[in-house]
């Protein structure tokens, strides 16, 4: 009778450590309050500079210990983006937080998830009609562009040959970017844009353009890519070639690998993007905003120039 009483008791143990293990699958660790669950939609997870946004994203995440951010990867297919989106809808999501792929599916994505009452913020990459979201949280684009040709433009002394590498068609950063290098050009009557490409944000896609730009003998003076990648794949070709001495070569966003390249003398200049800076701030407002509080529409992290003169200030950012 004994053992009967001694193994029902243990029974009992084991049967309220199960249902104590179940309440918790939820919990923040905190009060037993459930988490806020954010779906995050990313246009590439290979990208570099979008992967220190995640991070930023994820480092928040761990701070706030109240969210739970569920992460997906477009692979750069803007229909892929919506079908996850739709997902994340589906899903019941507290909020979306997304980096669109481009710039003319997003508008799409932000009705659906209006119309579904689920509070949106669009990280990185604005467009025409942003205000239909819950919240921007990014750069002015435009600001980039400008304050890098502005500085190509005086190291050049206002004269020379501009090649333009430009990131992936279509998509915000590309456009704008692209259209505050041209306003500089615009503005100096002794620059001459020669070339202009895409090379997709990418390095070896830089360095191939490049090389194809080289064989063509037009004279290039200055190389303005609309990312680090593209400039460093620039820089590689043109050190192949032993012409790295002739050319002015400026990138934007301000990696740490592009910070080696500026401490080296080889990329001229670069543009700081806060990368981490707006993964936070992004998921920040989102999980703000699934709480009902009310968030502000436009959220700018400003552009700042980095040169071999302040370089030591932004490797110390990313340590």
């Amino acid at each position: 009778m004994k053992k009967k009483l001694l193994l029902l008791m243990v029974m009992m143990m084991v049967f309220a450590t199960v249902l104590a293990g179940c309440g918790g699958g939820e919990d923040s660790g905190s009060g037993g309050e459930e988490k806020l669950k954010i779906g995050v939609a990313l246009p590439d997870f290979d990208d570099k500079w979008l992967s220190y946004l995640q991070d930023g994203m994820t480092n928040y995440e761990k701070e706030a210990g109240n969210i739970e951010g569920v992460y997906v990867d477009a692979m750069n297919d803007a229909a892929k983006q919506m079908s996850q989106v739709e997902t994340f809808i589906s899903q019941g999501v507290d909020a979306i937080a997304i980096v669109p792929v481009d710039t003319e599916s997003v508008s799409t994505i932000v009705d659906m998830a209006n119309a579904a009452e689920i509070p949106i913020v669009v990280v990185n990459r604005t467009y025409e009609g942003i205000e239909e979201a819950t919240a921007f949280v990014g750069g002015n684009s435009i600001d980039s562009g400008i304050i890098q040709m502005e500085a190509v433009a005086e190291l050049l002394g206002g004269k020379g040959n501009v090649a333009i590498m430009n990131g992936q068609s279509g998509q915000e950063a590309e456009i704008k970017r692209t259209e505050g290098n041209k306003q500089v050009i615009d503005e100096n009557p002794g620059l001459k844009l020669v070339k202009e490409k895409n090379a997709d944000w990418d390095r070896a896609k830089g360095m191939t353009l490049m090389e194809n730009w080289l064989q063509s003998g037009e004279k290039i003076d200055a190389v303005v890519a609309n990312n680090d990648e593209m400039a460093i794949g620039a820089i590689m070709a043109l050190e192949a070639a032993g012409k790295q001495d002739e050319v002015v070569v400026a990138g934007i966003d301000g990696t740490p690998d592009a910070l080696e390249y500026v401490k080296s003398g080889k990329l001229k200049v670069s543009v700081f993007q806060d990368a981490a800076g707006q993964g936070s701030k992004g998921l920040e407002i989102a999980a703000k905003a699934a709480q009902g509080e009310e968030v502000e529409k436009m959220n700018f992290i400003e552009f700042e120039l980095i040169t071999p003169e302040n370089v030591e200030t932004y490797v110390k950012k990313w340590q």
